[in-house]
Order: structure tokens, then C-alpha cells, then sequence
């Protein structure tokens, strides 16, 4: 049942716009060209098998999962749905 303003696919619409922003997002941070032998950061050598396993790779271990906590402050709150934005 719909309300207001807002047709009956309104909320799917809206779960599908969420997840369709997240996956481009996801996307867009995946690493490209080729694997550096070296991390980037540190200099340590990144082994073989992580190089083949996320092609392009610029981090080793140890300095990808410290980049990946200092971006974890995204919260993937969908301001397009929340009813805060749509009164501005």
C-alpha cells in the first residue's frame, strides 16, 4: 500500500537505487592495471599468490587492512530515501 505521493514500488525502488549506489561504489575502489611486486606503503613484498589473486594489488596485507579501517567511517546511509533530505 502506498502513501501520499509515493507509488506502490516506491520502497523496491528505492532498496534497488541503495544497492545498485553500493555496488558501483564497490566497483569503482577494486584496483586496476598490473600488481606491484612492492607494497606502495611499506615497500614489503607483496607474495605471488596475492598478486594473482586481486589483479592489480598495490598493498601488501598488513597495509590494506589498516587503509581499509581508516575507510571504514562509510555508513552507506541513503540520504536519496531519508525523509530529513526531502524536507530540505
Amino acid at each position: 500500500m502506498a502513501s501520499g505521493w509515493a507509488n506502490d514500488d516506491a520502497v523496491q525502488e528505492q532498496i534497488d537505487s541503495s544497492i545498485e549506489d553500493a555496488v558501483a561504489r564497490a566497483r569503482s575502489q577494486l584496483p586496476k592495471g598490473e600488481s606491484l611486486r612492492h607494497c606502495e606503503a611499506c615497500d614489503a613484498l607483496i607474495p605471488e599468490a596475492r598478486r594473482q589473486a586481486i589483479p592489480g594489488v598495490r598493498l601488501c596485507v598488513t597495509c590494506q587492512a589498516e587503509h581499509d579501517r581508516e575507510n571504514a567511517a562509510f555508513t552507506g546511509y541513503n540520504r536519496r530515501g531519508s525523509k530529513d533530505s526531502q524536507l530540505r
